[in-house]
């Protein structure tokens, strides 16, 4: 079974930055987009970047994370990347990557980001 795996994560303090990646297990065949969500303790988990691989790399961002954040990705590695600049307290969540191909969605078990002084 496919498993996607996050890492990157820590504490840092604001104004730092972190570099997450995510990978999976073995290839995922056709996948067309990889993201990257996060959940803080009490909300819902939301978008943070997508990276769409049919349509030359279109990419998308929450307006929370725009200009601070950049998604990178390759889909012949299954891989995705999510560089973070800048960063706030309010960035303080657990981020989770997710591929889609035409069969399914999958989810990775999410990596802890502290932004703290």
């Amino acid at each position: 079974q496919v498993q996607l795996v996050e890492s990157g994560g820590g504490l840092v303090q604001p104004g730092g930055s972190l570099r997450l990646s995510c990978a999976a297990s073995r290839s995922i065949f056709n996948i067309y987009r990889m993201g990257w969500y996060r959940q803080a303790p009490g909300n819902q988990r939301e978008l943070v970047a997508t990276l769409t691989f049919t349509s030359g790399g279109i990419t998308n961002y929450a307006d929370s994370v725009k200009g601070r954040f950049t998604i990178s990705g390759d889909s012949t590695k299954s891989s995705v990347y999510l560089q973070m600049n800048s960063l706030k307290p309010e960035d303080t969540a657990i981020y989770y990557c997710n591929a889609r191909n035409f069969e399914r969605l999958y989810w990775g078990q999410g990596t802890q980001v502290t932004v703290s002084s």
